[in-house]
């Protein structure tokens, strides 16, 4: 995609295809994914297009639905975002698009697909995942929740290969992925640690109000006094990606969240990290994106959680017309920047 080529445009009207809902947009989040497009990092417009509709976070409601369809007039619903590929791989054959090996996979919003955020859209039925009604529009943090979801179903799966009883987990990072890996820690009755930057503002009251302790400074101060079963890294950071790696118990899991931005140079005693390791037992893995399974499972999670603190994630809210300058913008004390359709 181009830098600097952002703009609230009129597009025409959405006309729905056979198998699909008619929807109009109630609200978008907004994530740094988003500003790597509009930054010209990445992203990618639909073939034979040469502009691409953004928007991957998505919450809207039926308008008109095919017959047949689980699905109502006055639904709310989300879209999943990753459309598996063409071919398909055997991962993406068996509906595990989510760790698609050919990379043939194409995704609403980000790659070749226009996104959610429009007043009005069309998905098809199958990708689409209803919203109970007691969430509201806090069902627009079901995207990110099934990015985290994702992740504890990993670390799970892995974490059994052997008896696994985790009792503490530190996650790296107090934005939205963060938090909400911490939430899901909590519901797992953990003792939740997270650290972050921030000293002051919003984010380390959220922590304390989830039941978990926030922590500013280094890895290395806090799993001196509480070393992890559990790592979700969540900023991407270098230097706290290796730490991470490093510090925290024998048997652990490690995952990492965070996408880092390459050329920044570490130097790292290759040796001493490959003994700690592999003396420990330890896991450490990569995980993004969501497939049909970590949506329900995401839609669980935040039906057991507090409405008030994730009313609390959304720090910002603005209305269509003056998306450019949230999305231009990542800076400040904002956790969850969402637009209103």
């Amino acid at each position: 995609m181009k830098a600097g080529s952002l703009e609230v445009s009129e597009v025409p009207e959405p006309t729905r295809g056979e198998g699909e809902l008619l929807v109009d947009g109630v609200a978008l989040g907004v994530c740094g994914t988003d500003r790597e497009i509009i930054a010209g990092d990445y992203g990618w417009a639909p073939p034979g297009e040469d502009r691409l509709i953004l928007g991957h976070e998505s919450l809207g409601r039926v308008r008109e639905a095919p017959d047949g369809s689980d699905f109502h007039p006055g639904d709310l619903i989300v879209g999943i975002v990753r459309r598996p590929d063409p071919v398909p791989c055997g991962a993406c054959a068996r509906g595990e698009f989510d760790m698609c090996r050919n990379g043939r996979y194409t995704e609403r919003g980000i790659k070749q697909i226009h996104g959610f955020g429009s007043e009005r859209w069309t998905i098809e039925a199958d990708y689409a995942v209803r919203i109970d009604p007691a969430l509201g529009d806090l069902g627009v943090l079901m995207e990110p929740t099934s990015i985290v979801a994702k992740a504890w179903d990993h670390i799970e799966r892995i974490g059994n290969r052997a008896w696994f009883e985790p009792r503490r987990l530190l996650v790296t990072g107090a934005g939205p992925i963060g938090l909400l890996a911490a939430m899901l820690g909590a519901q797992r009755g953990l003792d939740v640690h997270v650290l972050d930057r921030v000293t002051a503002g919003v984010k380390p009251k959220i922590v304390a109000d989830l039941g978990a302790t926030y922590h500013t400074g280094s890895v290395d101060d806090v799993t001196a006094k509480a070393c992890p079963d559990v790592v979700i890294e969540a900023t991407g950071v270098s230097h706290l990606v290796m730490e991470t790696i490093t510090n925290n118990a024998a048997a652990s899991v490690v995952c990492l969240m965070g996408v880092s931005r390459g050329g920044h140079r570490i130097e790292v005693d290759a040796g001493s990290l490959n003994r700690e390791i592999v003396l420990g037992n330890d896991a450490v893995f990569g995980s993004v994106n969501a497939n049909h399974r970590h949506y329900e499972l995401a839609a669980e999670a935040l039906l057991r959680a507090d409405r008030s603190w994730l009313a609390r994630l959304i720090t910002n809210r603005l209305p269509l017309e003056r998306a450019p300058e949230t999305l231009e913008d990542g800076s400040g004390d904002d956790v969850k920047v969402v637009i209103d359709l």
